[in-house]
């Protein structure tokens, strides 16, 4: 148990210093030891259970961790995008999660 959750805060402080640098338009040359996991804000927790295996665990953490949107985020500062283009890409987000709401409604709907 506490072997796995060594790993699993292992990960995450991994992927807050791996996720810094991933998406940088430009070389950073930062000291590693200057960037510290909480520097982005990231608090991505699972519980891991006595005999659950591993897989399970890291397919939790991923899904919490794309719950969270911070790689969605870093995603979109990689290039620099104007107040028109980000208007424009949050329009088409809400578009696609209302599309998404009125299919689950129906879905939930015909369920009855």
């Amino acid at each position: 148990m506490a072997r796995l959750t060594a790993l699993l805060f292992a990960l995450v402080a991994a992927l807050a210093l791996v996720s810094t640098h991933a998406f940088a338009p430009t070389p950073t040359f930062r000291n590693a030891a200057t960037v510290s996991p909480s520097a982005l804000n990231v608090d991505v927790k699972i519980s891991v259970g006595d005999g659950e295996p591993i897989e399970s665990a890291l397919r939790r953490f991923k899904r919490e961790v794309n719950k969270s949107g911070h790689l969605m985020e870093l995603r979109h500062k990689r290039y620099f995008e104007n107040t028109q283009e980000k208007k424009k890409r949050k329009i088409v987000q809400a578009r696609n999660r209302k599309r998404i709401e009125r299919m689950q409604r129906r879905k939930m709907s015909n369920r009855t």
